[in-house]
């Protein structure tokens, strides 16, 4: 997905002299508490399309295209999805199953976008913005990650059963501080002074540099354009033209 959602946009961007964002968001990939989320995420999902109005009710959303909801509901199979599993959660019998997953997909046609839902983990986790001030006033802040949606004690036991090959690939609440050692260490090595890079530099040593970072915050930290620009000093558009420009050179 990175390589779709940066190379693809890259090559779009080149063939029709744009620049910029093509996608609106990241795609995000989250490890999740089934007991607590599973059921929710899967209605909050297959309701994007009449949340983005595309459809204009659940039964129009049954005939959509796009959508994996007509593949838990059996009006196509998909290979990548596994029906079974998902009307489990509902009921032993398959008939009651998809019954009470039609009833629980309607009742939430109503409650429209769900922030807590959506945002970094800790937000998910903590049910909105106000728990996670209410826990941090308290000194009670928990362990948590972008990538997975659970509390504190679900979040340490992902990571300890991760593989040590992965487990880099999750970022901590603390991911901002890593970024900031990592341009403080590069910018000492390379005799950078770090006020010339985050204002915006353009001689020659400083630029190198940012192409450097940039490179290794999109691949190693997997940061949006945006956070990165933020983090360097230029605009977002920057950011995309540099990595135009990289990809111009490597096709050359």
């Amino acid at each position: 997905m990175r390589r779709f959602l940066t190379g693809y946009a890259i090559g779009y961007n080149l063939r029709h002299r744009r620049h910029g964002h093509l996608f609106q968001n990241r795609f995000k990939s989250i490890v999740c508490d089934e007991d607590v989320y599973f059921q929710e995420l899967v209605r909050y999902i297959h309701l994007n399309p009449l949340r983005a109005r595309l459809v204009k009710d659940v039964r129009d959303l049954e005939r959509y295209l796009w959508c994996g909801h007509r593949g838990v509901i059996g009006k196509v199979q998909y290979p990548w999805q596994d029906r079974g599993y998902v009307l489990s959660w509902f009921g032993k019998r398959k008939k009651q199953a998809l019954m009470a997953y039609r009833r629980y997909v309607s009742e939430g046609s109503s409650q429209g976008h769900r922030p807590e839902l959506v945002g970094g983990g800790l937000v998910r986790s903590l049910g909105g913005w106000s728990g996670v001030l209410g826990r941090k006033r308290r000194g009670d802040l928990p362990l948590a990650d972008a990538r997975i949606l659970g509390v504190d004690e679900f979040v340490e036991r992902v990571l300890k059963e991760a593989e040590p090959r992965v487990r880099h690939s999750f970022s901590p609440i603390r991911i901002g501080e890593r970024v900031q050692k990592l341009i403080g260490e590069s910018c000492l090595e390379k005799g950078v002074d770090r006020v010339e890079l985050e204002g915006g530099s353009r001689r020659g040593k400083v630029s190198q540099l940012r192409v450097e970072l940039a490179h290794r915050l999109l691949h190693e930290f997997g940061l949006p354009l945006a956070e990165i620009a933020r983090h360097l000093g230029v605009s977002t558009s920057a950011i995309s033209k540099l990595f135009t420009r990289v990809h111009q050179s490597n096709s050359t």
